[in-house]
């Protein structure tokens, strides 16, 4: 018997599709969080062993990042698009509209992986925490500045503070995250963006 051949094929990282793998660890941590996500859970569900997935993708936390890169690329690009829409009233429209059907989508794990990902993380998990809540506050970021635009055009009256309605859809939008989680429908979603949309501040 070869044992040196053996020894190699042992440490050889298994073959398999990594794209497809890396779907699949962003599926259990949408679902699971970070620390909810453990390692026995991860290779079950990627089928492949743990020497192979820290040759290819590092350690869990380097998962977790790579997963998330592939969330905010993909799942969630609709937020970066709701910032181009003509009027103010239409970015908040169609950033929340769009959050219900992505939060109830059936194909998906209920809620945003930014906002539940870390609401409960041990001091092991800390800067996760922080760089998720460091996501959730560029968003909201990025309306605020929409709106400052919205207000230099006339799009929205100069009473308004840009800084509180950017907070205020943020917040809509991370409350029906928990909603969805829990079970909401998206009836039931979409009639508190129309409850939220009905609350928009107008030139008089």
């Amino acid at each position: 018997m070869n044992t040196e051949k053996t020894n190699k094929q042992r440490g050889r990282p298994l073959a398999f599709n990594q794209e497809e793998a890396l779907e699949k660890a962003l599926k259990v941590f949408w679902s699971r969080g970070y620390e909810g996500a453990s390692m026995a859970e991860l290779t079950e569900a990627l089928g492949v062993n743990k020497p192979s997935i820290y040759a290819v993708f590092g350690n869990k936390e380097a998962l977790f990042h790579k997963a998330l890169a592939k969330y905010l690329a993909g799942p969630v690009a609709y937020v970066a698009s709701a910032m181009n829409e003509a009027t103010a009233r239409l970015v908040a429209e169609s950033f929340l509209t769009k959050s219900v059907e992505f939060l109830t989508n059936q194909n998906n794990p209920r809620g945003c992986m930014v906002v539940q990902g870390a609401l409960t993380c041990g001091q092991g998990a800390a800067l996760i925490q922080q760089e998720l809540a460091g996501y959730r506050k560029g968003y909201e970021d990025a309306l605020r500045q929409r709106f400052d635009s919205a207000k230099s055009q006339g799009d929205l009256p100069l009473t308004v503070n840009s800084s509180d309605l950017a907070k205020y859809l943020a917040t809509v939008h991370q409350g029906m995250s928990v909603q969805a989680t829990s079970g909401a429908t998206r009836e039931a979603l979409m009639a508190v963006v129309e409850m939220a949309l009905r609350n928009w501040p107008a030139n008089s």
